[in-house]
Order: structure tokens, then sequence, then C-alpha cells
């Protein structure tokens, strides 16, 4: 492999860590501030994915205005959902079976709606943007996949901006370190909850809209992504965002890099061997290990 070769490899994998990030960081943000682990979040990817796609056939919106327009409509979606189902889970420090089924039922719901409405066709969106490349050089990047990557990159850096300098922000750290110590210094716990299963909604249809604009779906679409991004939450640190952003370019260099040494279709059986080595070596994740050197420092 030359130096252009492995260039271009690099590149690419950085531009699919940011989709990944955005990908897995509503996830984070629903578990660490409510202990759920939410498996509907594939079948609202799903539903991004059509969300865009239903907007660019119909009313000729460009896809990527199209995926930052999901953001707002899947956090009143997410709202919704928290207030007619989530609001009465039993409130627990670890994960519940409770919500184990809920989000498993909501999901096959949802993929189910998909099946219903538009078929087990498989659809994809074409842009002219999908098939333009820019040439710097030798290096060739596809102008999609940069402009995924900043709208990505911007939402994710957006969201850690909000956790580090709003009065919400300080209210989900307050319930993530010590949801106890928190409620008693005044943090409204059902609102931060509320507020937060909105943004995580949001997040996932944003990730699903811009998936759908790098590749094929149908209704069974956010499976395999919900997979992926249990790798980054836990390779990431299962509470941190800016560990989910390591996570997300951990699992895309080593995804990116394996395609030399092994076939396309075996990324996912590379992707569980990483989490199941990261299980067993640093369970905290990597958050964990960059607290600990600072603790050491």
């Amino acid at each position: 492999m030359t130096g252009v070769d492995f260039l271009n490899l690099l590149i690419a994998a950085l531009l699919l860590g940011g989709i990944y990030a955005v990908m897995s960081v509503g996830m984070t943000v629903i578990y660490g501030v409510m202990k759920i682990v939410n498996l509907a979040h594939a079948g609202f990817m799903m539903l991004g994915a059509y969300f865009a796609y239903e907007l660019y056939q119909r009313l000729h919106v460009p896809p990527i205005a199209a995926a930052l327009m999901a953001f707002p409509f899947f956090f009143l979606v997410g709202v919704v959902v928290y207030w007619l189902m989530v609001r009465w889970l039993p409130k627990s420090s670890q994960p519940t079976l409770a919500s184990l089924l809920l989000m498993f039922g909501l999901w096959l719901v949802l993929q189910n709606l998909g099946y219903i409405l538009w078929g087990n066709t498989d659809r994809s969106i074409l842009s002219p943007m999908t098939f333009s490349v820019i040439h710097w050089g030798p290096i060739t990047i596809s102008t999609l996949r940069l402009v995924v990557f900043i709208a990505a990159a911007v939402c994710v850096a957006i969201l850690e901006l909000i956790l580090e300098r709003t009065w919400y922000g300080r209210s989900v750290r307050a319930l993530i370190q010590n949801p106890y110590a928190g409620k008693i210094v005044g943090v409204d716990e059902a609102k931060t909850s509320r507020i937060t299963f909105g943004l995580g909604i949001g997040f996932a249809g944003l990730a699903g809209a811009l998936l759908a604009t790098l590749y094929s779906f149908n209704p069974d679409f956010g499976r395999p992504f919900l997979l992926r991004a249990f790798v980054i939450i836990v390779l990431g640190g299962l509470e941190s965002v800016s560990g989910v952003a390591l996570g997300a370019i951990v699992l895309a260099l080593v995804e990116t890099f394996s395609i030399l040494l092994v076939p396309a279709a075996y990324q996912t059986a590379i992707s569980f061997t990483l989490l199941v080595v990261v299980l067993l070596v640093l369970p905290g994740g990597i958050a964990s290990l960059v607290a600990k050197k600072r603790r050491i420092a």
C-alpha cells in the first residue's frame, strides 16, 4: 500500500467517524441521564432515513437540509414518546427489564410500520452531490461524505457546548454523576429527562437522515448501525459524549483499514471482536482511561 492509499483510507475513516459519532451520541445521553438502553434508536434512525427521502422526493429539499430538518422534528417526536410511554417506567440507577422490553417493542412497532408504509424494497437518495468528488493533489475526497461529516461534527460540537455552558448541561452532568444529590440541589429530573429523551431521538433521526445520503435503506436499515452504536458507546464510555467521539473514530479506523486484511462483509464481526476485547481489557471505555491518567497527573 502506497502512502497516498494510506492517506485516502485515513481520511475516509475520519469522515466515517463523524457520522458514527452523531449516530451514537443520542444513545449515550439517554443512558447517562435515564439509564435506559434505547433499543428503539434503530427504528428512529430508519424513520429519519425515510423522512429525508420523502422530503427529497416530494418537495425536492436538498438531502443535507432534510437531515437538519429531521432533528427538530424527531426531537418533538421524542418528547411525545417520553410523555406517552417512557415517563411511566420505574426509576432505577441501572437499566431495567421493563425499559428494555418497552424500547425493544417500540423498535419492532416502528420497523413494521416502515414495512407497511414503504414495503421492503431498498431505497436510496441520489442527488447531484452523490457522485461529486474533490481532488486535492493525489487525494480524492467524496464531496457528500465531507459535507455529511461537517454537518455531523457541528451537531456534536453544539451538543457538547450545550452540555458545558447551559443550565440543562449542568442538570445532565449532575444526574449522571449523582442523581440523588442532583435532585437534592434542585435539579428538575422530569424536565431534564424529557429534554434528554427528545435530544436522543432527535440525534437518531438526524443520523438516519445523514446515513440515508450515503447508503441504501429499507425498514431494517437501523439494525446494523445500532450494533455499531453499542460498540462505540462501550468504547467511549457509556456516559461520555467526548468519549463517544473517540470511540467512533476508533471503530471507523478499525473498519476502514480492516478491508486490507478481510472482506468488507466481515466488518460487523470485526466490530464485535473489538467490543469483546474492550469489555475484557477496558470495561470503562476510553473515557475511564483518560480520567485515570488525569488523576495520576
